[in-house]
């Protein structure tokens, strides 16, 4: 810093090439992270365009009539297009779904609960987290959704 002749004081910035390879060397190590990302999401999205172009330039296109038909499991379609389908098995497996997912949360609790100082917070939380799992299926017991017949 100098002082002018106004005694006001004037502040000269840093232009040595030391303070700007300071800036510039960190900011291409906190842009390095994304940057690899940013290459291999452009790299996948053109494996993936590749892929597809190249599926519909070497697939041989000869439409006939009975290629044009609507297919469902090696049958030819007859009567309405519209089946009433049972929406039980759907909630089993929605059920499931969530009991299955929510129960990965248990091996990292087991872990946490392990290590030393969190035990009973730990503990607490996740009696709330089971008592949330315990009132939803009383729900789906109560609705009926869990009777088979």
């Amino acid at each position: 810093m100098r002082t002018s002749s106004a005694g006001v004081a004037d502040v000269q910035l840093a232009t040595d090439s030391s303070f700007h390879g300071s800036i510039q060397g960190s900011f291409q190590g906190y842009f390095h992270g994304y940057a690899v990302v940013g290459l291999l999401a452009v790299i996948g999205v053109l494996f993936v365009a590749v892929a597809f172009t190249a599926g519909r330039l070497l697939r041989p296109v000869v439409p006939t009539p009975e290629k044009l038909l609507t297919y469902e499991c090696g049958v030819d379609p007859v009567g309405e297009g519209w089946a009433h389908t049972q929406v039980r098995y759907y909630v089993y497996a929605f059920l499931y779904v969530i009991f299955a997912v929510d129960s990965i949360f248990l091996f990292p609790w087991a872990t946490v609960f392990a290590a030393p100082g969190f035990g009973g917070a730990t503990l607490v939380e996740m009696f709330i987290f089971l008592g949330f799992l315990a009132v939803g299926l009383l729900y789906a017991w109560k609705k009926g959704v869990l009777e088979w017949t």
